[in-house]
């Protein structure tokens, strides 16, 4: 297990825990953000997505998702029961960017193959877990950015975690090029069959760095354990697992 270790914080002289390989830290005690190797304030926008949920209220859209859709067993809300509810603030890089992709690739599905050639524009608000070998489904997740707020610790709930982040703005940035290159790969291929060259230019309007409210969910129906993950803003699943049915 990774240990814990401490430094202290550059404006309040508290302890800021953090664990090996987590490079942004922010203090619990007043807020303030720092570079974990220099000691030095974080100079990017830290913003904050309220949590709308508390361990009660947040049982209702559970219970909501597993009383709708065909594909649940008809009485998974009334036989499962909950084991485990945990908020995490996790850590995100939302990087603005405009992409294009200037491609050319032969078209076989007819006879004769054909060479096309285009552009492929599009503009986003990509989404990075700041977090290294960690599965979240962030092109499932929207991040509600209409709720979002400069970071106040004094907004977060006592019983929930905060992650800090492992991955750095430009860190963030390489993996944003290299996702949408993989992104605007896909998207091709409902135009060619085969890419012979692609070029993707990705240009930066804006990068903010974010913590967001998730909670995660596991449960036990029929002796068999499962999770749900929500998003604490708006109460919306992420991602669910669902018992198979027999019919």
């Amino acid at each position: 297990m990774a240990v814990a270790q401490n430094i202290r914080c550059s404006h309040c002289g508290a302890p800021m825990e953090f664990n090996p390989g987590e490079i942004i830290a922010t203090c619990k005690y007043c807020g303030f953000t720092t570079v974990i190797e220099t000691g030095q304030a974080f100079t990017f926008d830290h913003s904050l997505i309220l949590n709308k949920f508390d361990l009660a209220a947040i049982e209702t859209p559970i219970k909501d998702w597993m009383s709708g859709g065909f594909l649940k067993p008809s009485d998974l809300a009334r036989k499962s029961k909950l084991t485990e509810k945990s908020l995490v603030y996790l850590p995100f890089w939302l990087v603005s960017v405009e992409a294009k992709s200037t491609y050319k690739g032969i078209f076989e599905r007819i006879a004769p193959a054909i060479v096309k050639e285009g552009t492929l524009s599009k503009e986003y608000d990509w989404l990075v877990l700041a977090r290294e070998a960690a599965e979240f489904p962030t092109r499932e997740y929207a991040v509600p950015l209409q709720g979002k707020i400069p970071y106040d610790f004094r907004r977060i709930e006592g019983f929930a975690k905060v992650l800090n982040s492992e991955i750095d703005r430009e860190e963030a940035l390489d993996l944003t090029r290299t996702q949408i290159d993989n992104h605007h790969r896909f998207l091709l291929q409902q135009d060619v069959d085969r890419i012979i060259e692609i070029k993707t230019e990705v240009e930066l309007k804006q990068m903010v760095y974010l913590h967001a409210p998730i909670w995660f969910i596991k449960y036990e129906y029929k002796s068999n354990l499962y999770q749900l993950v929500f998003d604490g803003a708006t109460g919306a699943v992420v991602k669910g697992d669902i018992p198979t049915s027999r019919f």
